[in-house]
């Protein structure tokens, strides 16, 4: 085909693997009008010469659930179009050179089998068995996924391309988009140097050229391009299928594939490409050989595998693949641009990825709403500031290494970092701080006493799968807030200001609790999707008659401001402004506060004069704030709202003050421990847009007899009153471990009477309580009695072995919360 439609429902730009991945299931689900354009020729930016990996675990339930649809798809994509694929399932086996790894893996088999996936735990005798060429003297333990496989990435594209053509969708090489056409935040099409093209969306599947061609269209796609490096060996006499291998600790992958080996790396130390731009005619193009930078990659394969010793070597590679600031894709609508979908910056898995990731892009653009849970890729986790290409060649240099990096709970991330700070920032590092990031913010983690310092310690991380250098520093944290005060920066989080004469009837409408309260109630809410999924968790604080605040985590500031201004009715009188950076947020938390806040101001904090979810204008010494009673730890709590140039004087006033009262700083892992300890539910892990807002245990945040506004009644009313009807399908639990020494982080399998029925959504160690403590949900039949449910027996799978835990409905800790009421 060469002449270009005018017209077309959907255009995707990119035809690369995933670009024909979305097409082809447009195309399945019925969409007619779907037009893909490729620059060059399919596959010829990054998926030629991909090393064609197909794996089946990821990090979290629904991306291994994309993978092994991935691996099914591709199984079956030969039989309905005739074009061999090249997929074979040989397995996989991950070996580890040390202790800590060992625990990963381990960890990581735990997780496996949470999700469905078959693995084996293996030995060195075993291992050895299986992969005869290995070099197993300091291999101490390793795990086999017989299930994995590996295919031909470029066959399995022209597979995809042939499928969608198949069902109706057109493609065109050799067309290079040059603009994208928009019109009242909506996107209606592209131009070309062959003409232009109406469309009703526009999807960027352009790989590394992603950067670039969402800016064209005002949308931040933060991605960089890096050298990929790999060598494929002549072929070696005798050599026959073997599983992938993977070797972590020296940061290398090996693939038999016709008699040789492909052996490849993702070095600690990377090498971005491409800061000027990516050359024109770039197309199935090789980049310069860096022999010095492979060698030590090499010098350790030849260790691991010695057979390489003697084998020539056929080809060395280097290529450009594209990561994100994260190391997980960018997939979704972007906030910026109605109908403008991405799915780009693979980070090296976009062949095990593509399958999956296609088909939950077509099926949110077909939807309007994402299928299932997929905020780990949601491109509306990015901020703007992280597509400035300083910061992507910074932290480039670093994801590329993290991928086969020991994955410790709470790393953070070395590279690109100090951009946000709070005003507190210099106050809190002077104290001890350790800090980590979230959305670029610099947040308190945890505090090096000071008598640690004296002994020499410092406030950084020491890694580990067991208890950190920080635990016990923790510990003293979190009874600080127990037992008397603590004191925690939050100016990270979102703050949305909306105003306007409809403001209450547009909140009405998004909320699904009652927003209709006097000025100065704080309300609870979320906002839920057409299925009662959750979109969103935070509160919303009437100011006056015309103007509410909303607070929300800083993780999601992106997510939340477009989710609002998109469910937003057209012809509603109200704006929303963004106001994160105008206030700091100083958290006063503990049976104590009360007495500390009353000695710098004179109003009255006692319960009758300000109830829990209240807020009130008071005076801190000199400076005016805003008081909100509320609390995420489980305590007698207030959050300062003050203007950002004097929340330093407030903090000094409250930390001298505070001596009286033994108040300790404290950070975001003690915020983390408290919640999870009240079993309070964060947004992300516990509760997502996948997760019924009743089976996760907000029926009292839910008021579907709300008096019904000027928009209507509220979104996702008519699932919670099905699912009423119906019941609960099943409930999220808190847990609580016997044995006080194994540590829960998250994804550990969740047993009932013997039997794998979920996983560990978030855990934490609750020092009140004694033990590490995990929140997860659990299958129930409707209508099943909270008794019923509890009187079976429960285990939590940590590292392959089971300890017996406590499970409960309600909080273990404070079930009443009568502590933040008090």
């Amino acid at each position: 085909m060469t002449e270009l439609p005018s017209k077309a429902r959907a255009v995707i730009v990119g035809g690369g693997i995933v670009g024909c991945s979305v097409a082809y299931h447009l195309a399945k689900l019925g969409w007619k009008d779907v037009v893909l354009l490729e620059r060059k020729q399919l596959t010829s930016g990054t998926t030629w010469h991909a090393a064609g990996l197909i794996a089946q675990l990821r990090a979290t339930s629904n991306m291994t659930r994309l993978a092994k649809y991935s691996q099914e798809l591709y199984y079956e994509l030969e039989e309905e179009t005739g074009l061999a694929t090249g997929f074979r399932r040989v397995g996989s086996m991950t070996v580890a050179l040390n202790s800590e790894r060992l625990e990963e893996l381990q960890r990581s088999a735990s997780m496996a089998r949470a999700f469905g996936v078959e693995i084996d735990e293996i030995d060195p005798a075993e291992i050895k068995s299986c992969y005869d060429y290995l070099n197993t003297e300091d291999v101490i333990g390793g795990v086999y996924l017989p299930k994995d496989g590996q295919g031909d990435p470029t066959n399995i594209t022209l597979a995809l391309a042939k499928g969608a053509r198949q069902n109706g969708a057109k493609i065109f090489e050799n067309v290079k988009v040059t603009g994208v056409s928009q019109d009242g935040g909506r996107v209606t099409g592209v131009q070309t140097e062959q003409g232009d093209i109406e469309a009703e969306f526009v999807v960027n599947c352009a790989g590394m050229w992603g950067r670039e061609l969402g800016k064209m269209a005002g949308v931040s796609v933060p991605l960089q391009a890096c050298e990929h490096f790999y060598i494929v060996t002549e072929a070696i006499e005798g050599l026959t299928k073997q599983p992938v291998l993977r070797v972590p600790d020296e940061c290398t992958y090996y693939k038999e594939d016709a008699g040789k080996f492909l052996v490849g790396a993702f070095e600690l130390n990377a090498k971005p490409w491409g800061m000027d731009g990516i050359p024109d005619n770039f197309c199935f193009d090789q980049l310069p050989e860096d022999i010095d930078h492979f060698e030590p990659i090499l010098e350790a394969a030849v260790n691991r595998l010695p057979i390489l010793a003697t084998a020539g070597i056929h080809t060395f590679f280097n290529g450009p693949e594209s990561f994100t600031p994260d190391d997980r894709y960018l997939l979704g609508e972007a906030p910026e641009l109605k109908n403008f979908f991405v799915a780009a910056g693979f980070n090296s898995v976009g062949i095990q990825s593509a399958g999956g990731a296609g088909m939950a892009l077509a099926q949110w653009m077909d939807g309007g709403e994402a299928p299932f849970d997929l905020w780990d890729v949601d491109i509306r986790r990015m901020q703007p500031f992280q597509n400035s290409r300083t910061y992507l060649v910074e932290r480039s240099k670093e994801t590329l290494g993290l991928l086969y990096a020991d994955h410790f709970p709470y790393r953070q991330f070395a590279t690109a970092r100090g951009l946000r700070r709070s005003a507190l920032h210099e106050h809190l590092k002077a104290a001890g701080a350790c800090f980590g990031e979230v959305a670029g913010w610099e947040r308190a983690n945890w505090f090096l006493p000071a008598d640690a310092a004296e002994r020499g310690e410092k406030a950084e991380y020491q890694y580990s799968w067991k208890r950190q250098n920080w635990f016990e520093y923790a510990r003293i944290e979190h009874l600080a807030v127990r037992n008397d005060v603590g004191l925690f920066d939050m100016s990270s989080f979102g703050k949305f200001r909306i105003e306007g004469p409809d403001a209450e009837d547009v909140l009405q409408y998004i909320c699904a609790n009652d927003v209709a309260v006097e000025v100065g109630g704080i309300v609870y809410t979320q906002w839920l999707n057409q299925r009662g999924g959750i979109e969103a968790d935070l509160t919303v604080t009437r100011l006056s008659e015309t103007a509410y605040l909303i607070v929300t985590p800083g993780a999601t500031v992106v997510r939340d401001l477009a989710w609002l201004e998109r469910q937003m009715p057209k012809d509603a009188q109200s704006i929303v402004t963004d106001v994160t950076s105008m206030e700091a947020v100083i958290c006063v938390m503990g049976p104590r506060s009360r007495d500390l806040l009353a000695t710098l101001t004179t109003v009255s904090l006692s319960n009758e004069d300000f109830p829990f979810g209240t807020a009130q204008p008071i005076e801190l010494g000199m400076a005016p704030v805003r008081a909100h009673r509320v609390s995420y730890v489980g305590e007698l709590g207030w959050e300062i709202y003050v203007a950002t140039d004097m929340a330093a004087y407030v903090f000094e006033q409250l930390m001298e003050k505070g001596e009286a009262f033994n108040l300790k700083l404290c950070g975001l892992h003690v915020l983390d421990s408290c919640r999870i300890e009240k079993a309070y539910r964060h947004f992300g892990h516990d509760i997502t847009d996948e997760d019924h807002v009743l089976e996760a245990g907000f029926g009292f945040a839910v008021k579907t007899d709300k008096p019904v506004g000027a928009f209507g009644h509220f979104i996702g009313r008519d699932a919670v009153l099905s699912k009423r009807e119906t019941g609960l399908s099943r409930r999220l639990l808190q847990f609580q471990l016997i044995d006080p020494d194994p540590l829960l982080y998250h994804t550990e399998p969740i047993l009932r009477d013997g039997e794998i029925v979920g996983y560990i959504s978030s855990g934490s160690y609750g020092h009140w309580l004694g033990g590490a403590i995990g929140l997860g949900y659990v299958p129930t039949e409707p209508g099943e009695a909270a008794a019923t449910i509890l009187a079976s027996d429960y285990e939590i799978e940590v590292a392959g072995k089971r300890y017996a835990a406590t499970a409960s409905l309600v909080p273990l800790y404070d079930p009443k919360s009568d502590r933040v009421r008090s």
